[in-house]
């Protein structure tokens, strides 16, 4: 357990299972000290292609790329802390340059179909508020949008000849693939297409600095595992 908080308020701890992640441990406390940054990445063929199924955002179906999912404070123990300040809801209006970017690379699938305002406010709430004493909302958000911006992991994808086709692909091509191109070493999350049970190709982290803007090695990876051959489906 961190002892080093950045502020000299009360803390509450609360340990429950992860839902959102692949991440073991929650923790519940005030604004405090974390480690490094998850930023991860969804593609969205693999999210729909589950039995929940998915619905597009209002503004559209979303362009057939990985978008982000969320950029998220962790521990190098593999534990992270969550909700971290009640007291700050998202707020739009402190983004609103951003929105456009938003809508564009931090859709919504979930359903029913939304103006993605929850999900954003999910994050924030659940994520950027543990992060607040180095970033506050529009710094969270707008770091998360430069990340993308930097990495086009479907492009070192595509690059090595791993398309997104409902082919079948080795575990370790995909991630060959992307650290030749962005230098780092990711985790792959999978789920299961809900038709052929195969496992799929779903998620992308990648390990940040506290600062939200450096790509690191991981320190720790989340649980969780793939088969050794995935599926790419298309989206």
């Amino acid at each position: 357990m961190k002892s080093n908080y950045k502020h000299a308020a009360a803390i509450i701890l609360v340990q429950f299972l992860a839902l959102d992640s692949c991440l073991p441990v929650v923790l519940i406390t005030a604004s405090q000290d974390f480690d490094f940054f998850y930023f991860v990445l969804q593609w969205p063929g693999s999210y729909c292609d589950t039995k929940q199924s998915c619905c597009y955002p209002l503004t559209g179906k979303p362009a057939a790329d990985f978008s982000i999912h969320g950029l998220w404070p962790n521990y190098k123990d593999g534990s992270y802390p969550s909700n971290c300040d009640g007291d700050n809801p998202f707020d739009s209006s402190k983004v609103s340059g951003l929105i456009g970017r938003m809508e564009a690379e931090w859709p919504s699938l979930s359903c029913p179909s939304s103006d993605n305002t929850r999900f954003w406010s999910h994050e924030w709430l659940k994520h950027g508020t543990c992060s607040e004493s180095i970033l506050d909302e529009y710094g969270y958000f707008k770091a998360a949008l430069d990340l993308k911006n930097q990495i086009d992991i479907l492009r070192a994808l595509t690059n090595a000849g791993i398309e997104p086709n409902g082919g079948t692909y080795s575990l370790g091509s995909i991630k060959d693939a992307i650290k030749e191109a962005i230098g780092y070493t990711p985790f792959v999350e999978c789920n299961t297409d809900a038709a052929s049970r195969q496992s799929q190709l779903y998620q992308i982290y990648l390990c940040v600095d506290t600062t939200g803007s450096t790509l690191i090695e991981c320190p720790v990876f989340p649980s969780g595992k793939c088969g050794a051959q995935i599926e790419f489906p298309s989206f």
